[in-house]
């Protein structure tokens, strides 16, 4: 007896059955996309998925009927073991006279078209997919950016990849492929949609950290928000190699008012009309966040950030459960807590920012200004025995905005579980700045001989404090655990930690990913550095030099006026006299000896 099943996997022809282009890096339950997806498909609505995507994308469509459309066989399998239903073979096979409420090509329309079958070309595929939307959906369509911050910093250039995600039919060079949103627009309308808002995905277009709505991007250029969350998502990891830091790139686009510009993938969405509109038809779009984000432990999850009448507003689910620390790492140090996102976000821009810029400005003023403000902020939000805590402790220059003369924690969700002293809390503030401004190689007022800690020491008698060495001595160590509590590190993670931080050096690379260009600059420095060692060793050979010169000339005059006949004659003169000296002294010696001993018998008796 047999029991056959229905099966998952449509193979109407054109299928790739030596091919895979899933996603490798993979984010919690989708991360960005799959928070916004949440928000784009409502209960019980026909979902199309054209293109491999992110298989944790099914989990969050749980509520909705999924089908997947792909050109991979194996990855067709792969996602039919999750319940889904696949059709494998291009956009040709789809069914004719079938039609969704949702349409999601978050991987590229390259990704969709199959080699196997006839070649549509990107109008092609846009107009398959746009038939496919039913009357009122909506389509959510990836594009990528050939001049985003991506490519910029690559260390390889994308010709030369040749996995299969970076094969693609028509090619980056093909006119007839749209190039920015505006272009993807026009497409768009003309396909017989009609475009709505677009996201700029930050810092990976397969797995986007930060999606932040186009516009805002492109008008909000001293946000500190969009500020943080740029240099956030494009830290990277050590074991990146880049041609420039991609962190750095970002907020100065943003600062330009090319954040959008520059951003390495776009998500438009579109939407088909009704015949017949009826009011509240849709899928909720004006519901959409402003900016979505995924920052911190793996299991935080995706923070929301909402457009209000009184401004921009945090948005997290208090569902969201906080994650549980490594087996050996500092419980009580700090956390984060996702649900203490609440309420409006202060407007500013970030204090890094300002004193980046002012150091490079060599504007001592605003310096001491911005420092001394800070410093007095912190003072004021201290308790009665001088100590800091909650989100205030970890309040460091990237996570405080400044508006005028105001201070204000921007992400109160990173908080110290202990509370600080007042001093430290402002010396790991202060050094954490001072490391990224040495290490970073950026230009500043203060002589160049300054370690990290002799810096962190000069800031710290800006802001109008007297910090020692062994005040930052600790705030190192806080450093050490605060990092290792968040990171969730082991005992053996933090000791490995806080060794590398105590040894960092103004010759060092910045942490994060192996930027070509600071590594250069870091060479630079450890070459000036070893020039200005070398002359300090030249001149100290020198001075031992001279005073060997000058023992051995004294040592020769002593040794001419020794072998003279004035130097005899005076020694056999001067012989007698000593040697009678020497006896008066054995002579004194012996008569207070015996003076005493006289002295002592009649007391003795």
């Amino acid at each position: 007896m047999t029991t056959e099943t229905t099966p998952r996997v449509a193979l109407p022809g054109g299928e790739m059955l030596a091919w895979s282009d899933l996603p490798e890096r993979r984010l919690a339950e989708g991360g960005p996309l799959g928070s916004l997806l949440a928000r784009l498909v409502p209960t019980g609505v026909r979902v199309l998925l054209a293109g491999p995507h992110d298989p944790a994308l099914l989990a969050r469509l749980a509520h909705a009927e999924v089908t997947c459309l792909l050109r991979s066989h194996p990855d067709g399998v792969t996602l039919a073991d999750r319940g889904a239903r696949v059709v494998v073979g291009g956009p040709a096979g789809l069914p004719a006279d079938e039609q969704w409420d949702v349409v999601v090509a978050a991987a590229g329309l390259d990704a969709v078209e199959s080699v196997e079958g006839n070649r549509l070309g990107w109008d092609g595929v846009l107009q398959r997919l746009v038939t496919a939307v039913a009357p009122g959906g909506t389509l959510l369509l990836r594009v990528d950016n050939p001049l985003g911050v991506h490519r910029l910093v690559a260390a390889s250039p994308w010709y030369a990849d040749r996995s299969d995600r970076a094969w693609s039919v028509g090619g980056v060079l093909d006119a007839g492929r749209p190039a920015n949103p505006a272009q993807v627009r026009a497409r768009l309308a003309a396909a017989g949609l009609r475009p709505g808002p677009a996201f700029a995905a930050y810092p990976d277009p397969d797995a986007p950290t930060v999606l932040v709505d186009a516009d805002e991007l492109e008008g909000r250029t001293t946000s500190g928000l969009l500020d943080a969350m740029l240099h956030g998502a494009c830290t990277g990891s050590r074991e990146a190699t880049v041609l420039q830091d991609p962190a750095r790139l970002a907020v100065d686009a943003l600062h330009a008012g090319l954040g959008s510009a520059l951003a390495p993938s776009w998500l438009l969405l579109a939407d088909r009309r009704r015949a017949d509109p009826t009011p509240g038809d849709g899928t909720g779009r004006g519901d959409l966040p402003v900016a979505l984000v995924q920052t911190g432990p793996p299991g935080v999850g995706v923070v929301e950030v909402h457009a209000g009448a009184d401004g921009w507003r945090w948005w997290a689910s208090a569902a969201t459960p906080r994650p549980e620390a490594a087996p050996f790492a500092s419980r009580e140090v700090a956390h984060r807590d996702v649900t203490a996102l609440h309420g409006p976000i202060p407007e500013g821009r970030l204090l890094r920012t300002l004193l980046l810029d002012a150091c490079l400005r060599r504007d001592l003023h605003t310096l001491r200004h911005l420092l001394h403000g800070y410093a007095t902020w912190l003072g004021t939000q201290a308790d009665a025995d001088g100590r800091l805590s909650g989100a205030t402790a970890l309040a460091g220059t990237d996570n405080v905005v400044v508006a005028g003369d105001e201070f204000a924690v921007l992400d109160p969700s990173w908080r110290a579980s202990a509370p600080l002293e007042l001093d430290v809390v402002l010396a790991r503030s202060l050094w954490r700045f001072a490391a990224a401004l040495l290490t970073g190689g950026y230009a500043h007022p203060w002589t160049s001989t300054l370690d990290v800690a002799g810096l962190t020491v000069v800031l710290g008698g800006v802001a109008g404090r007297d910090l020692s060495r062994a005040t930052v001595a600790a705030a190192v160590e806080a450093e050490a655990a605060i990092t290792a509590a968040l990171r969730g590190l082991d005992a053996e993670g933090r000791v490995r930690l806080a060794d590398e931080l105590r040894a960092v050096s103004p010759t060092d690379p910045p942490a994060g990913p192996r930027s070509y260009q600071q590594l250069r600059e870091a060479w630079l420095r450890q070459r000036e550095e070893m020039t200005r060692l070398a002359a300090l060793l030249k001149w100290t050979e020198d001075l031992l030099t001279s005073r060997e010169r000058a023992l051995r000339r004294a040592d020769a005059t002593i040794n001419l006026l020794s072998g003279s006949l004035s130097y005899r004659v005076g020694r056999l003169a001067i012989t007698p006299a000593r040697l009678a000296k020497r006896g008066a002294r054995a002579a004194k010696r012996r008569a207070t000896a015996a003076l005493n001993q006289r002295r002592s018998e009649p007391e003795q008796q």
